[in-house]
């Protein structure tokens, strides 16, 4: 079942990754009207998350951020489409750094580097990175797997053209493990502001002015594999076009205490989220647990 619904579903993707960006976006409109308008897909933990983390603006603020969040949702979602058969010129047109040399000075450092990111902006494109870096330097981006054995492949071998490998969180200390004792530098994409599990977090931080579990294996593997922790902020310059900072939070994170890096991500977080709030993922119930705070981390 889940070949047939690959072989149903590819063609269709691959025919909308064809379109122009002038049509890409005009379907990526055509979806906006489906998902918002008519099914109003999570319509409501959106405007909820809104609400609890501005309290002080209006309904009409709030409306205008979902209204404008969806706009950009559905433009991720094409944007993924077309990687399928984006060309690296076009992506390199489309997704730009503004001083990747910040990585390279670390590479002379023989450092590995943890990029710890958001979901904010659009992340989708980040893997051309690796044509601006040292190319024996090798890329892992942390992932969930896909249920269909046959989009994960997929998705892999998109990757994987600009020597960018996708590994599950399993899979993230004995890949990084064998590296480092192989001797090859990495760059690990994390993406490090989903919930924790209450039951399981180590840490309970402040994000958007509420307690919530947070995830630190970044910061606990950078501290392990001495790595350098940078923060790659997105910026969406117009439709369609992105530039990335790259913003050094340590060279040394053994110098720091526990969990302190992790609350400096989310700082960066929330003042990204500040300067533009409709460009986060607001689907997400990312504040789902902030009222059952364990009282050690309150």
């Amino acid at each position: 079942m889940q070949f047939l619904i690959y072989i149903l579903v590819y063609p269709f993707l691959w025919l909308v990754s064809m379109l122009p960006f002038r049509l890409l976006y005009a379907f990526s409109d055509f979806l906006y009207f489906w998902i918002y308008k008519v099914f109003g897909y999570r319509k409501k933990v959106v405007q909820a998350n809104l609400k609890l983390v501005f309290p002080n603006k209006t309904q009409a603020e709030i409306n205008d951020i979902t209204t404008k969040f969806y706009h950009h949702l559905c433009d991720m979602i094409v944007e993924a489409i077309k990687s399928l058969t984006i060309s690296e010129k076009e992506m390199k047109e489309h997704f730009k750094f503004s001083n990747v040399e910040v990585l390279n000075k670390i590479e002379k450092m023989n450092k590995s580097t943890i990029l710890m990111c958001a979901h904010y902006g659009s992340w989708e494109w980040i893997f051309i990175l690796n044509r601006f870096v040292d190319q024996n330097t090798r890329g892992y981006a942390v992932y969930k797997r896909l249920g269909n054995p046959y989009f994960d492949r997929l998705v892999k071998r998109i990757r994987a053209q600009y020597n960018s490998h996708l590994i599950t969180t399993k899979e993230t200390i004995p890949t990084l493990i064998r590296a480092k004792v192989d001797g090859h530098l990495t760059i690990s994409g994390f993406v490090s502001d989903q919930t924790a599990k209450p039951g399981s977090a180590l840490h309970w931080g402040e994000f958007m002015g509420y307690k919530v579990p947070m995830h630190t294996g970044a910061e606990m593997l950078a501290k392990r594999l001495d790595m350098a922790v940078v923060f790659f902020r997105v910026k969406r310059l117009k439709r369609g076009y992105y530039e990335t900072t790259f913003e050094v939070i340590t060279l040394e994170p053994n110098s720091f205490e526990n969990y302190e890096i992790t609350d400096l991500f989310f700082r960066l977080v929330e003042k990204q989220i500040a300067e533009a709030p409709e460009f986060y993922l607001w689907t997400h119930k990312r504040w789902k647990h902030k009222d059952i705070v364990p009282d050690a981390f309150k």
